[in-house]
Parts: structure tokens; sequence; C-alpha cells
């Protein structure tokens, strides 16, 4: 009988707190057919008690951690390390540190939670900072955007690794079988001149270098919810500023429907005959839908969850962290992160393989 999938908590985080974070780590228990898991949930055992003794089956499954320290949102990731120990989001991620957990999942203060984790859990495979991504819904399936918010600012180096952490996380989660993730890097026109100098150079490693990863060039903004590529790679500050956006276009349009199939008797109709597909449509695009972004290159799954998420999407961030924690995803990078090894050090030095070897020495 195999163990449970243990996802790790900090029930204090995000902008509600304890009730959001229980009744979402209950709807991802009753989403969780075929796979047997279990909760640490972290932080004030008074507040957190209550709401599962209204919950039968989530209880029987869950573990509280108390501790009445908590980061709050305001909190600079500076300052969070040094206070932080033993609140319920360093506890969170220390869970996974200890082996305790297979991921920790917190809709806490973004800064913080990258600072705590990359402390804690450090970065895999000689990577320099972890990326957060974003699972978007498009016309042909799921792009993974990063990064989100995690680095406000990237160099070419970076954007590189960003790109062959994407590609390991699609083809992990959203990938098919024996097919290599296409990657695009954002930029303001697909034409070689455009885009700052980290851009391009950037998009000339990624030209060069050899990597397990179907690279496509220049992408735009509109290429996004399109899906031409699997894989969209930018700067943090123009991923969460696109991100944004997206859900308030989401938001925007949702509301505008709303508002023109209720403004007369015949529109009411025609919703009430088309009801079905309007609320498919509804689900697409609703953000919470796809909350949840993993901070990738950490040696552990760790996921952000949107301050604001309902129960919904905080259950959606609790099965990613699951979906993640249970794939291949650990071992595609670190052979991913060799590749990437090889082929800078291929393009930095390009003669090197073909100096003939000492005397006296084979080749």
């Amino acid at each position: 009988m195999s163990s449970p999938l243990v996802i790790s908590i900090d029930a204090m985080g995000g902008d509600h707190g304890v009730p959001i974070a229980v009744a979402g780590a209950e709807l991802s228990l009753q989403r969780s057919a075929g796979r047997e898991v279990r909760f640490l949930l972290h932080g004030d055992e008074a507040r957190i008690g209550p709401e599962l003794a209204r919950r039968a089956a989530l209880r029987a499954v869950s573990d509280v951690r108390h501790t009445e320290h908590v980061i709050t949102a305001a909190e600079k990731p500076a300052l969070a390390l040094r206070r932080g120990k033993g609140s319920s989001l360093w506890n969170c991620v220390e869970s996974v540190k200890r082996g305790e957990a297979a991921a920790a999942v917190s809709g806490g203060n973004t800064g913080a939670l990258m600072a705590i984790s990359k402390l804690l859990l450090r970065m895999a495979g000689g990577l320099e900072r972890p990326a957060a991504v974003a699972s978007w819904p498009t016309l042909r399936g799921v792009t993974a955007v990063l990064d989100v918010g995690a680095n406000i600012e990237s160099d070419a180096a970076q954007l590189l690794e960003f790109a062959v952490m994407g590609a390991a996380f699609h083809c992990a989660v959203h990938g098919q079988p024996g097919r290599r993730a296409t990657v695009g890097l954002l930029n303001v026109g697909s034409e070689e001149q455009k885009g700052h100098e980290e851009v391009r150079e950037a998009h000339r490693l990624l030209r060069e270098a050899t990597l397990e990863l179907d690279y496509k060039g220049f992408v735009e903004g509109n290429d996004i919810a399109v899906g031409t590529v699997d894989v969209v790679v930018t700067d943090g500050f123009t991923g969460n500023a696109v991100l944004k956006t997206g859900e308030g276009m989401a938001r925007f349009f949702t509301a505008t429907l709303r508002e023109t199939l209720t403004s007369s008797l015949m529109a009411k109709a025609g919703a009430l005959v088309a009801s079905d597909a309007l609320r498919e449509m509804r689900a697409r695009l609703d953000p919470s839908s796809v909350n949840g972004g993993p901070l990738l290159g950490l040696n552990g799954t760790v996921v952000k969850s949107h301050g604001g998420a309902d129960a919904k999407g905080y259950a959606n961030a609790i099965s990613m962290a699951a979906d993640l924690a249970a794939s291949n995803y650990a071992a595609r990078m670190s052979a991913d992160m060799e590749r990437l090894s090889n082929a800078l050090n291929t393009l930095r030095h390009p003669h090197a393989a073909a100096q003939p070897a000492p005397a006296g020495v084979p080749s």
C-alpha cells in the first residue's frame, strides 16, 4: 500500500485566511478520487479547529500544527527572513524540507514565500532564482507563462533557465508523452532587432543551445491566449502585469456579458436557451480555475495561491501542488539542467571539443 501524499498548507496566509484555506482543502480532498492525501494545516489552532469540526472527512486526514505567528502581506522579504521563523508560512515550507510533506501551499506574502523557500529548500541544479509559473487557459489548451512575479528583473541567463524550467513543468503537468514543449520568448515584436539587450541575448542563447525543448522564437502578448506555444518566457515584472491584465479582462468580459444578457426579455430568453454553453464559457474564463503558481527551480514543491482566491481557487492551487509533487518534474529538471550546463559550456568554449588531446592521453 502506497503512502499518502502529504500537502502542507499555510492556513493563515491570503486575504481570507483560515476559512478559505480549510474550505479549499476540503474541496481538494473531494476531488482527489484515486489519490490518498493528508494535510498539515499550519496556523492558530483556535481558529482552525472550529472550521475542521464542521468537516469530518477533512478532519480525519488533517493534522494541525499550531502557531500564532503570521507574516503579514506588507512585510518585506528581508524582514520575513529575520523574523519569520516559527510563522505559519515558515513552518509550512519547513515541513517540505524535513520530508514531512511532498508540497507546500500558501496564499500569503509572495516575496516572503519566495525568500523563505529559497533559504530552506535551496535551488536545484545550480539554478540562480525560482520562477513563478501560471497555467494560462488558451484556445489550444494550457500555456505555461513564467516568470509572473517572483523576479522583477531577469538577465539573459535567467530567461534561459526559465525556459528550461517552464518546458519541464509543462511536460510534467500539461504535456503529452514523447512530445517536446514549444517555447517562445515574450517580446514587443517578432523581428530579430526588437526588444532590449537581455531579451535579444536570451533569444540567441535559446537558438544556439541544444536543449530538450522546441524554441519557436519571439512571441507577442496576443500569442498567449491563442496558445501559439506551450511555454511563454518573460521577466517577473512583465509577466505579473500580463497576468493581472488577463485576470482583469476575464472579469470585465464576464460582467459585460452578464449585463448584456439581462438587459431585456429577449436577451434573457436567449441566455436561457444558451445557458449550458454560457456556463461552460464562464468556467473557462474564471481566473480561479487556474489559480496556483508553483515556484519552479527549488529542491521541493512550493505553490503560491492568489491572495484573494476563493475556496475553489485555493483547491486548484492544492491540486496543482499535488499533481506537481506526484509528477516526474524533479527528475526531468535534473536532466534538463545538466543539458543546459553542457550547452552553455559549449557556447562559451566552442573550440574546446575540437582541441586535440595531449600526447599520451587517450582521446
